[in-house]
């Protein structure tokens, strides 16, 4: 082949080589993440979430305490704390949600929770806006590995993996605080609910009995496999200490047959903050250190 010929070739080949490599259609798309949710769904992110709506409280609360609160632009009703964000644009609540609301913000993803229905996941996915699961988590340690969901989601992961072990080291010290423990453990019995509904009490396995274990506490339920507890299982129980809703506190002090219970009568029973106990969240640091504190009166 002449070496004319032979140039023509290459020049050829490389236009075409160059042309291929160049063509957006050849192209493939990068990808931020491609994330497997708490459904076992592979959700993929084109790009870093600027734009972010969470419907779940807890989700709601760790992601401004990675520092990303600001990429929030809208929550559901129910995600009060911090106070920033109950000046967020709301969506309804976990099971009512304002459709029209949600797409008027232009999410770059929606992360939910559990109360969040299929039926309104698939409304939102046809949206063409991606949905992520994070399963609120039954035991408290699970905040951990939820940090570490949103830190990836985020794009954060130095500012997740450092809270998640700041969160493992606090539950470690109130563990040591407990084998240091001298003394009989108070016996608490924390009140989900009452009067002519039943009486429902925290089981064994549930992140409440391990707030109050953590507090150097015994939970009354410790041996009930299910919320649900019978009148007589509270009144043979006797606990050293009652702690209810501070909403609800006035009403069950007041309610006959509670009325009969020794530590309603010795003025035993304290209010709490809902929000510090009824959910797996960071402030439930706070219902620990609350629960120590008036274990000692």
């Amino acid at each position: 082949m002449q070496p004319r010929y032979r140039l023509f070739l290459y020049c050829v080949c490389f236009v075409w080589l160059w042309s291929a490599c160049t063509n957006p259609r050849q192209t493939k798309q990068s990808v931020f993440l491609t994330f497997t949710d708490s459904y076992q769904r592979e959700v993929v992110l084109e790009q870093k979430p600027q734009r972010i709506v969470s419907l779940s409280p807890a989700i709601t609360e760790l992601l401004f305490m990675l520092g990303e609160g600001d990429k929030l632009v809208g929550v559901s009703d129910f995600c009060n704390y911090p106070e920033e964000a109950c000046r967020l644009p709301k969506v309804g609540g976990m099971q009512n949600i304002n459709m029209e609301s949600l797409i008027s913000l232009h999410p770059d993803v929606v992360l939910i929770g559990s109360m969040v229905s299929q039926e309104d996941v698939d409304k939102i996915e046809k949206l063409h806006i991606p949905v992520i699961a994070l399963i609120e988590e039954s035991d408290i340690t699970g905040i951990s590995t939820l940090l570490l969901n949103l830190g990836k989601i985020t794009d954060n992961d130095s500012a997740a993996r450092r809270e998640a072990a700041r969160w493992e080291e606090t539950l470690e010290a109130f563990r040591q605080q407990n084998i240091r423990q001298t003394g009989t453990p108070k016996r608490v019995y924390y009140v989900v609910g009452f009067g002519e509904t039943g009486d429902f009490t925290a089981p064994k396995g549930s992140h409440i009995h391990q707030i109050i274990e953590l507090a150097g506490c015994r939970n009354v339920g410790e041996d009930v496999t299910t919320w649900n507890v019978s009148r007589e299982f509270l009144f043979q129980a006797e606990p050293d200490i009652i702690i209810v809703r501070k909403e609800d506190m006035e009403h069950f002090c007041s309610l006959y047959p509670y009325t009969s219970l020794r530590a309603v009568k010795e003025h035993k029973v304290f209010p709490i903050e809902s929000s510090w106990i009824d959910i797996v969240t960071p402030r439930n640091l706070h219902a620990i250190a609350y629960i120590q504190h008036i274990a000692t009166f």
